[in-house]
């Protein structure tokens, strides 16, 4: 089984924010593979089904983007899954708006939600999509984070997220080396 989480925060105030850009990419997976995202368990809006034959658990974590490794580890630990199985989406200000990267491993860099998953399931040894919202303005970064996207950049981010649903399909199918050097490149 793989757990595939997109970060965000939770509520209508959040709906459309920078930072819910990895909720909008499991919302295009659970759409897309007819999943319904309609449990609240492991402090997360779940769904369960299968993307390209391999089992699948969408996670939305409800605890809020800088708690979101609480709900992340409570799933692991439940289904027992091992690091290398967790795939998450999220976005990231030091990715141009309207691109993203996809990872084996890394640091959180300055992402909180990332931080807090690194911190609760003791790894940073596992996948991640990151959709690139960019930071072209001199605002404070959680004011910018909790933005919403301009017009022109709006069309750009989502077909990032987009690419970011596919690309978590190319990594189930063809795995994270193949998912890299398929999505990886500068458009």
């Amino acid at each position: 089984m793989y757990v595939i989480v997109g970060l965000g925060n939770p509520g209508r105030a959040y709906e459309n924010t920078r930072h819910n850009v990895g909720f909008k990419a499991i919302d295009l997976l659970a759409e897309g593979h007819q999943i319904k995202l309609n449990k609240i368990k492991h402090k997360a809006l779940v769904g369960e089904g299968f993307i390209s034959g391999q089992k699948v658990l969408l996670v939305k974590p409800q605890t809020y983007m800088n708690l979101s490794g609480q709900s992340v580890r409570d799933v692991l630990e439940y289904y027992k899954i091992e690091p290398e199985n967790l795939l998450v989406l999220y976005d990231d200000i030091d990715i141009p708006s309207g691109r993203i990267r996809i990872r084996k491993k890394g640091s959180a860099g300055t992402h909180n939600g990332m931080r807090s998953i690194i911190y609760d399931i003791r790894t940073d040894q596992f996948p991640r999509i990151r959709i690139g919202i960019g930071r072209e303005t001199p605002m404070d970064l959680k004011d910018f984070v909790l933005s919403g996207f301009s017009g022109d950049e709006k069309t750009a981010v989502e077909d990032a997220i987009r690419r970011a649903a596919d690309g978590a399909v190319c990594y189930l199918e063809k795995g994270i080396e193949r998912a890299m050097g398929e999505y990886n490149v500068k458009e």
